[in-house]
């Protein structure tokens, strides 16, 4: 865990902030490649995920870049409540969302909103080795596109594309992008989910492939989290333990009613900080971390939100 200080908090445009994290003894942080996050706890007890935004060759600061959500729950509003000064828990870079294009090769970069965060370390990365890409930043305003100012006076400016809905003129068109795209191409998108959805879904309808395809959530859709099922057991096969998971808690929170404290981030099957491995019966996934097939297999699942489509689940604990 990293003891960080908040140096400066700026607006980076309407409604979200940036925040730069250091050493409050001024030394290097620990590296991270492009894609990584940060877990930031926060003084409440909350903990959130936010990308680090700023080069990956940097090692004096963390950038983070913050929306607030004003239907969230809490933990963006107590973010832009920090006062520059403040000192916070930060634990080291995480990376779920790599840069995975071989060399010489293409990389599209598709953001939507505060998505940007993690595609715009990656742009820096891609333009530091000299690799081909380009980068598509959609947002509902130019006055809520972030880094907006940041990306036209980056030397990699040539490869930015900006589309603001409010815009005039022709918007942007992601069946067009894809049809000129090479076959050995990879495409990166993150931003809301029916952002991300469009994106892929014209991905998969251009004959682009799955393998080719990545994508990072902020958050697990409203459908995945909002629903309420009938109650079930969980065994703990390493102490026999029987508890029983009610149709309104999770299962983390029926083990925590038992004493069984599970390491939780995120509480919606986002970051996989709590993945735990089953040995019987199958899971109802409700995460967004793993894969489909990874899903098919009931191997594991995430037991901050994930429930149980058999009575009884008997997880490795």
């Amino acid at each position: 865990m990293l003891r960080l200080q908040l140096q400066r908090k700026e607006r980076l445009a309407d409604g979200i902030a940036g925040f730069t994290l250091v050493d409050p003894e001024g030394g290097e942080l620990p590296a991270f490649a492009a894609g990584a996050h940060v877990d930031v706890h926060l003084p409440s007890g909350r903990i959130r995920q936010y990308s680090l935004c700023n080069p990956p060759a940097e090692r004096r600061r963390y950038l983070l870049g913050v929306q607030l959500a004003a239907q969230g729950r809490g933990g963006s509003a107590e973010m832009h409540g920090l006062e520059e000064g403040a000192l916070l828990q930060v634990g080291e870079p995480r990376n779920l969302f790599p840069l995975v294009t071989p060399p010489g090769r293409t990389s599209v970069l598709l953001a939507g909103g505060i998505g940007i965060t993690p595609l715009l370390g990656m742009a820096h990365e891609l333009a530091a080795a000299g690799e081909d890409f380009v980068l598509h930043y959609r947002a509902r305003s130019a006055a809520r596109q972030a880094v907006r100012e940041v990306l036209q006076q980056a030397d990699f400016a040539a490869r930015v594309s900006l589309h603001a809905d409010d815009a005039v003129g022709p918007g942007f068109d992601p069946v067009a992008l894809y049809a000129g795209l090479l076959a050995e191409s990879h495409v990166y998108v993150c931003g809301p989910a029916g952002f991300m959805e469009a994106m892929l879904a014209a991905a998969r309808a251009a004959g682009i492939g799955e393998a080719r395809l990545h994508r990072e959530y902020f958050s697990a859709p409203a459908d995945e989290v909002a629903r309420e099922d009938g109650a079930f057991v969980v065994r703990l096969a390493q102490t026999g333990l029987e508890v029983e998971v009610g149709a309104e808690e999770s299962v983390a929170a029926a083990l925590a009613r038992a004493g069984v404290e599970l390491p939780l981030a995120c509480g919606q099957g986002v970051c996989g900080t709590c993945l735990t491995p089953v040995l019987e019966g199958r899971p109802e996934h409700r995460d967004i971390f793993m894969s489909a097939e990874e899903h098919a297999l009931n191997r594991s699942f995430t037991p901050c939100c994930s429930r149980s489509h058999t009575p009884l689940l008997v997880l490795d604990l």
